[in-house]
């Protein structure tokens, strides 16, 4: 088993790029590289077939990997089956229902957004551009990888409106630009057809990551006749979905051996 450790999030110093493409891929294909690594030192190969799944901010990233594992980015490795939980992969769709408050935990999903994409698209010249006061002078410290999601939830008002100027939520609904061709990317992830089978997991009873957008990856997968199915989790909430979800997955992959 090879989990990636992303930049920012794990043992590695600064702060994590969020729904960048190439990070995404470069960590968990490194990852791959190294558990190969350590297991030709002990003697051991690994099956060549990477069964891949990932949960959340992991969704989509199960999609980019896949992809990128199919086009031939490591000579060794192929693609197995993909079995994404809970992803959001119509992310404008996202942010858009988070600037409106019609996810639970808003203001921390949007902040988390607002953050590492400024820091990597600009999405604002100056703080105070996209956060209300006294957020403005603190949001950007709260996101520098060395606080706890529970630390910044408490030092977060519990609304996006609550949050950030109006100006930005609306920069958000609407976007734009450079904005809305970073977005596009991310909105994409499914739109491929992988060689193997892709089973999505999501729950409909998931308040933070709607079902909804699981239908829209299934839809991408459809168009491209895709080899996918769908499975609802039930009605339980965002984190009880990967533990309803897990099971079936590994079901799924000891099938594919």
């Amino acid at each position: 088993m090879s989990a990636p450790d992303y930049l920012g999030l794990g043992k590695g110093p600064g702060t994590h790029p969020y729904g960048n493409p190439e990070a995404t891929v470069s960590a968990s294909v490194d990852a791959l590289r190294a558990a190969r690594s350590l297991a030709r030192r002990d003697g051991r190969s690994l099956d060549r077939r990477v069964l891949v799944s990932g949960f959340s901010q992991g969704g989509p990233a199960t999609m980019m990997v896949g992809r990128a594992l199919q086009q031939g980015v490591d000579p060794y490795f192929r693609l197995g089956v993909l079995a994404p939980i809970a992803g959001p992969f119509d992310l404008s769709g996202f942010e858009a229902a988070s600037a409106d408050d019609k996810v639970a935990r808003s203001s921390l999903y949007l902040a988390y957004f607002a953050t590492a994409w400024n820091r990597m698209y600009g999405l604002y010249d100056t703080p105070d551009q996209a956060f209300r006061a006294p957020y403005d002078k603190t949001v950007d410290t709260l996101f520098d990888g060395d606080h706890q999601a529970s630390e910044i939830a408490a030092a977060l008002p519990a609304t996006s409106k609550e949050l950030f100027t109006e100006e930005f939520l609306q920069q958000v609904r609407n976007p734009t630009g450079n904005l809305q061709r970073r977005l596009q990317v991310m909105d994409t992830t499914c739109d491929w057809r992988p060689e193997v089978p892709v089973h999505l997991f999501h729950a409909k009873g998931d308040k933070d990551v709607s079902f909804a957008n699981s239908l829209h990856c299934r839809r991408q997968l459809i168009a491209h006749g895709a080899d996918q199915q769908l499975s609802d989790v039930g009605e339980v909430d965002h984190s009880t979905t990967v533990l309803k979800a897990l099971p079936q997955v590994v079901r799924e992959f000891d099938t594919a051996r």
